[in-house]
């Protein structure tokens, strides 16, 4: 497998329903194991996901877990930005799923460096950003 780099997200229990989200925007195939399946059976957080990826037939990679109260402090939303662009078509309907349940910080649409973008946080405060490359 060729290096790549992918945004991992940490949540506050939220972790399953949040993946389970993005995959119902960018398709693809999500693994999703928790903490009890990996040594922890009888934890109290034994259900929360210990790591999760969904890599998409685009070949985009988005990793998430849960963070069990005590491991670390976790700040949802300002911790990762996730930035999509190109010229596929696929990132406007990518933008409007992703911004249907959050709130738009920036329209998506025409900007002084001449590609559409818009910046938004979806329904679990992550922040995407996204940049549709003017035809050439």
């Amino acid at each position: 497998m060729a290096s790549r780099l992918n945004p991992y997200i940490s949540f506050q229990g939220t972790a399953r329903s949040a993946m389970e989200f993005y995959q119902s925007v960018f398709g693809g195939e999500l693994t999703v194991n928790t903490f009890g399946e990996f040594g922890a059976p009888d934890a109290a957080y034994a259900g929360q996901v210990m790591h999760a990826l969904l890599e998409t037939d685009d070949g985009f990679a988005l990793m998430g877990s849960d963070v069990p109260e005590g491991m670390k402090d976790v700040t949802t939303g300002n911790n990762v930005v996730v930035s999509l662009s190109g010229d596929d078509e696929k990132l406007r309907d990518y933008w409007e799923k992703l911004s249907a349940s959050g709130t738009v910080s920036t329209p998506l649409e025409k900007q002084v460096w001449g590609d559409e973008y818009g910046a938004c946080t979806d329904q679990f405060g992550i922040e995407w950003m996204v940049n549709i490359s003017a035809p050439r």
